[in-house]
């Protein structure tokens, strides 16, 4: 996937009045902070931040350009008014790419396991699984093939294949997914 760029520019003004300002020129208020809690004030266009935005998951590292300077960041929050179907303002964590970072995500089931197709029941256990790993090695997100699971069949975090530079924090024996024979 090609790296998602917001560019952006520092302001110096803060307040209601302000980002009121800011958002009638089509842009919005936002927030960059970096690891040491250090936090700088931006510009940025609410079209481009919105199109990034709505195509990426919360591990997804994008270029945020301050004044042109590239620096490697996630998208930590964002206000967003469902009436009028606008972002107001954003907040950024800016990562350094030699920390580690430590994320929950949701587990993405993939297929249709071999055993409910024969009269089985999928009974879903853990939802996310726990992870540590640095910026670049961050997935976006973690998927689980289960086509493979018979009646009787389980999977477990352990079971995931998240390569050796992600670190799972969960309980490796938590189950995922099992399948429960048919009714009788």
């Amino acid at each position: 996937m090609e790296q998602c760029v917001i560019n952006a520019k520092t302001r110096s003004v803060a307040g209601k009045a302000a980002a009121k300002k800011i958002r009638a020129t089509g842009n919005i208020p936002a927030v960059a902070y970096n690891e040491k809690g250090e936090s700088v004030m931006l510009e940025i266009s609410a079209a481009e931040f919105s199109k990034v935005w709505r195509s990426i998951t919360k591990t997804t590292l994008i270029n945020l350009k301050i004044d042109g300077q590239d620096n490697k960041a996630y998208i930590a929050d964002t206000e967003y008014d469902i009436k009028t179907d606008k972002n107001l303002h954003a907040d950024f964590h800016i990562v350094s790419g030699n920390k580690p970072i430590t994320a929950v995500l949701k587990i993405r089931l993939e297929g249709n396991p071999a055993g409910v197709l024969k009269g089985g029941f999928m009974v879903k256990h853990v939802p996310d699984v726990k992870i540590k790993a640095l910026p670049d090695d961050m997935p976006a997100f973690i998927s689980a093939n289960v086509s493979g699971l018979e009646i009787g069949g389980k999977l477990a975090i352990k079971d995931l294949n998240l390569g050796d530079k992600v670190t799972v924090l969960s309980n490796p024996e938590s189950l995922i997914v099992t399948i429960a024979p048919p009714k009788r």
